[in-house]
């Protein structure tokens, strides 16, 4: 292989199929970048066989070929370099890379590209089309809900679903559920329901960057992986096999206290209280007490902890219903009101021992169950 092209467009594709490139693992060779040149551009890809990551930098190519380096080192070398053109040079025997840059240069040893693990292919039309950026915030609404633990493979994924022109995604881990409903791009092809590795769609989420044209998903006839496209890359992935939890009975149809709160305040009083529940049980607990006749209430932000001290701090409040309290993880809900967007959230109470239920203000779109701590008043 021969070919030439910018610095600058090279360590931007490697940066992006780095992602993907395998860190811990018993196969080696996962841990190499496959380059190809063929007609004017060159194809870079990697995979850690959970999923694949390609995407193409524009060449001047001279000589078609292909072989695979050292993700690590040739990354690392590139970044390195002056922004100028880079020529490539391959050889065959022994298989190797040489590049030169202004007034630097390098060989590096590699593998022949039989070697790598087949990129997977994904045959079929598109299934449904989604814009970037609400795709970027739906990811960004959900992921962090899902399981980290491989006890139920089905929770560490994503259950993603395509109907007519809308889409929903949901995450639970037992404790907490998100679910995000948003429109298409464009109507659907056919209706379908998936479970997709969180780990996925949060690459997408991080490698979308500004892009602003639609995402593509595209599933294979056996509902075994899905191909996410968009502007200047593609990933594979496989799916999680399963049965996602039946969400919408774990929503709870009523409450007896609805609070509406500013976010950034409660927000900044719950990151507040977390400092006195990190070394204790990780509790900040909640109460609510309305105003006389309609009047403006408040809620009271606490955590305690025995060998440190202690925390109160409130924050007017809309209170609609019965005085009430709860308490929640600190992870939870700070992770709730991090990721929700506008000015105002609502939380919707039943008993300290009921769920909470966390809603933005304005946007019906977006629900988050949180399972409740149980503490002594």
């Amino acid at each position: 292989m021969r070919l030439s092209c910018l610095q600058e467009n090279l360590a931007r594709g490697l940066a992006l199929v780095g992602r993907a490139v395998a860190t811990r693992t018993t196969l080696p060779i996962t841990q190499n970048v496959l380059l190809v040149a063929e007609e004017s551009r060159l194809k870079l890809s990697a995979t850690n066989l959970e999923i694949a990551i390609t995407t193409w930098v524009s060449a001047r190519v001279e000589e078609e070929g292909s072989l695979t380096l050292p993700a690590r080192l040739l990354t690392e070398f590139v970044n390195s370099l002056p922004n100028e053109r880079i020529d490539l040079v391959g050889s065959a025997h022994p298989a190797g890379l040489h590049l030169q840059c202004a007034r630097f240069e390098a060989h590096i040893n590699g593998t022949d590209a039989d070697e790598f693990p087949p990129i997977p292919t994904v045959e079929g039309r598109v299934t449904a089309k989604v814009h970037a950026q609400p795709l970027k915030t739906a990811i960004g609404q959900v992921v962090f809900a899902a399981a980290t633990e491989d006890s139920r493979p089905v929770l560490t994924g994503i259950q993603v679903e395509f109907a007519g022109d809308e889409f929903v995604f949901a995450a639970a881990d037992g404790f907490r559920l998100a679910v995000h409903h948003g429109r298409l791009a464009e109507p659907a092809s056919e209706n379908t329901k998936v479970i997709i590795p969180a780990r996925t769609l949060s690459e997408v989420q991080r490698l979308l960057g500004d892009q602003e044209e639609p995402v593509e998903f595209t599933l294979t006839p056996s509902r075994n992986q899905v191909l996410i496209r968009w502007k200047s890359a593609e990933m594979v992935s496989q799916l999680t096999q399963g049965t996602f939890p039946n969400y919408s009975q774990l929503i709870p149809k009523e409450n007896t206290t609805r609070t509406v709160v500013n976010l950034r305040e409660f927000l900044r009083a719950t990151r507040t209280a977390s400092i006195f529940a990190r070394d204790g049980s990780g509790i900040v607990r909640l109460q609510f007490f309305p105003g006389p006749e309609g009047a403006p209430g408040h809620v009271e932000v606490s955590s305690r902890t025995e060998e440190i001290g202690e925390n109160k701090g409130a924050i007017d409040a809309k209170i609609e219903g019965q005085p009430a309290k709860i308490a929640f993880s600190s992870r939870y809900l700070t992770e709730v009101l991090g990721a929700l967007q506008g000015d105002e959230v609502t939380l919707e109470s039943t008993t300290a021992s009921s769920p909470g239920v966390f809603k933005p203000v304005g946007d019906e779109g977006y629900i988050h169950v949180v399972m409740p701590m149980f503490v002594q008043w």
